[in-house]
């Protein structure tokens, strides 16, 4: 039985040693954080419950599979959202997008006129695609330069990724309306970057959304991380919290295991969950690894938690624009970082009596976007008051947009990016570690094998990206590429293994 170390607990991490358990690998797992879950985090005060994390979850199948694969169905039952998110422009229009996109078209018609529904039908039709050429081929598969060479090789596929067109671009060339347009845009902060330099090929997320439908787990997306957890422990999988990583170790220039406590354990594979910066700058022997270029920070989020009194039926998700989206990005990307002044509002507002303590009160999560924790050059959360004043500024800014909620708040908990990197590790708290800018972008994500044989790479700041549905595919190549235990793959961890094609996902089904 050959030894695997899992750096990290986040979903990544447990999805990846649930997956190698299974496999027949003996796990161990070490997290710095006093629990497990990384980014997936959960907040409790005064009966109220809320996710810190993710608040959706689309492509479902690829989470039933980390379970069906190691043992049997996850239990989590996820519900169908619909609507899937209502936008609110600055125009005062209105929009909620339909869990069925067979109802898209009508209902943008009806919100913005005549001929919104007929383009955004255009965009979707062209983005699968999209999907076709890259969702199976490239995001389930190691990074591989060949298949993307023959792709770019094909006339028909070299147009439908377009490498020339930002998700920008391709919204002013798809979508007349500019409501429409500022909806696409907000997809590329999905991957927490700024559209006007973001690939359109990122656009497909919106498809990925629409297609495969958007999901609630009853109780919180944090169940997902108590599922896989206790998967792991099934398994035969050893997990210590509060328990940090100092350094990988290194002989005969593999991995040989890690130091923890002043303590080496030997490994014949081990798995990042740290952020690939972390794993670079902090726990590898210097040089061992040369560093692929830098790419800036991805943008990170400024979270109010609000215990409320009463209740506001509607939508669960809610976004609410600003007049002006463009200064939101060169707020957060420009050369001087600051807060946005006019920030998007995301409201998670869930309609589940398991997360609040009466029936008369809700809680709701409330994220803008923010320009990561970085005192020297840019903004610097921990400084003395500006937690308070930019929380009290949201909640102008919802007020603005006609959603006062000052007379209903029992608390507010707030937390800022400086408060994501301690909890998470992630620099900066930039939520997916470096954005995705460029024509390269997908090129410069760390791969899933590091040149150091035995070092494998999983989590959000790895390919094939951020959110639920990448990491879980990233833990998926992880744990194709080690193999099972006593292959050539797990035995020699830095040989080429043969890639089984991963199950092909399902097209939504309610």
């Amino acid at each position: 039985m050959s030894e695997a170390i899992v750096i990290g607990a986040g979903l990544g991490g447990l999805a990846a040693a649930a997956r190698l358990a299974a496999a027949g690998h003996r796990v161990t797992v070490y997290e710095s954080a006093p629990t497990v879950g990384g980014k997936l985090g959960l907040l409790q005060r005064d009966g109220f419950t809320f996710d810190t994390g993710p608040s959706l979850l689309t492509v479902p199948d690829v989470l039933e599979q980390l379970f069906t694969e190691t043992g049997g169905p996850s239990g989590l039952h996820p519900v169908a959202v619909d609507p899937a998110c209502a936008y609110r422009f600055a125009d005062g229009t209105e929009f909620a997008m339909p869990h069925d996109p067979a109802n898209v078209p009508a209902a943008l018609d009806d919100a913005l006129g005549a001929g919104a529904g007929a383009s955004w039908q255009r965009l979707h039709d062209r983005s699968r695609r999209l999907w076709d050429l890259v969702g199976e081929p490239i995001l389930r598969q190691p990074i591989s330069l060949p298949a993307l060479a023959r792709m770019s090789l094909r006339p028909a596929d070299l147009r439908a990724v377009a490498p020339w067109l930002t998700i920008d671009r391709l919204g002013r060339r798809m979508l007349p309306d500019p409501r429409l347009r500022t909806w696409l845009n907000r997809y590329a902060t999905y991957s927490g970057s700024d559209p006007r330099r973001t690939p359109a090929v990122l656009g497909v997320t919106s498809f990925v959304e629409q297609e495969f439908g958007a999901w609630y787990v009853p109780g919180g997306l944090r169940r997902i991380v108590d599922a896989s957890a206790t998967r792991c422990t099934d398994l035969g999988v050893a997990i210590h919290t509060g328990t940090e990583v100092e350094s990988v170790l290194m002989s005969g220039g593999r991995v040989s295991g890690v130091r923890v406590d002043g303590r080496d354990h030997h490994a014949d594979v081990v798995v990042s969950n740290a952020d690939a910066d972390v794993l670079h700058d902090r726990l590898l022997p210097p040089k061992a690894m040369r560093r692929r270029r830098r790419s800036p920070r991805s943008m990170a989020g400024f979270v109010l938690m609000l215990g409320l009194s009463g209740r506001d039926p509607g939508p669960a998700h809610r976004v609410y624009f600003p007049a002006d989206y463009d200064a939101e990005f060169d707020a957060i990307f420009g050369r001087r970082p600051e807060p946005v002044a006019d920030p998007t509002v995301y409201v998670h507002a869930p309609d589940d009596p398991a997360l609040r303590p009466d029936d008369d009160s809700e809680g709701w999560f409330v994220l803008v976007n923010a320009p990561a924790h970085d005192p020297g050059r840019g903004v610097d959360w921990d400084a003395p008051g500006l937690r308070e004043h930019y929380a009290d500024h949201v909640l102008d800014v919802l007020a603005d947009r006609g959603v006062d909620v000052r007379p209903r708040i029992r608390f507010t908990e707030t937390i800022t990016p400086a408060d994501l990197q301690r909890r998470t590790g992630a620099p900066g708290g930039a939520i997916y570690g470096t954005a995705s800018h460029g024509p390269n972008a997908a090129l410069r994500r760390p791969a899933n094998r590091s040149p150091i044989p035995g070092l494998y790479l999983v989590g959000g700041s790895a390919h094939p990206g951020g959110g639920i549905p990448l990491v879980l595919m990233s833990a998926e190549i992880v744990a194709r590429l080690i193999g099972p235990a006593g292959t050539a793959g797990a035995s020699s961890a830095g040989r080429r293994t043969a890639i089984d094609p991963s199950p092909r996902l399902r097209r939504r089904s309610t």
